[in-house]
């Protein structure tokens, strides 16, 4: 069964700007932090960000702090990740997840209990 449904993904010129959205049911949504994690062709799979259940706190990879907002509105049980100041290297095939903490989706490997499908981010020069 899908439980976490991704959407926004696309093509995007270098310097350019993107949202992705994953929508979850109340249930998984009310009771999990939610994170993005990505994963470009022969690489393995990385973290994102995230952000906790209440919203209050949220954690970024290095490569994409200061770029990359990780929000989550608890009213329509969605989490968004808005891509800024987009590379090349940011192309990558893009998850969202769900886990009890941020601590747990931040862990190698991360410890979640739900993925997303996972939709395309391709940055062009």
């Amino acid at each position: 069964q899908v439980q976490l449904v991704e959407s926004g993904g696309g093509l995007v010129q270098a310097g350019g700007s993107l949202s992705l959205s994953c929508a979850a049911s109340e249930s998984i949504f009310n009771t999990n932090a939610m994170g993005w994690f990505r994963q470009a062709p022969g690489k393995e799979r990385a973290f994102v960000g995230a952000v906790s259940r209440s919203g209050g706190s949220t954690l970024y990879a290095d490569s994409v702090k200061g770029r990359f907002l990780i929000s989550r509105d608890n009213a329509r049980s969605t989490v968004y990740l808005q891509m800024n100041s987009l590379k090349p290297e940011d192309t990558a095939v893009y998850y969202c997840a769900a886990a009890g903490t941020t601590v747990s989706l931040r862990s190698i490997p991360p410890r979640t209990n739900y993925w997303g499908q996972g939709t395309q981010v391709t940055v062009s020069l």
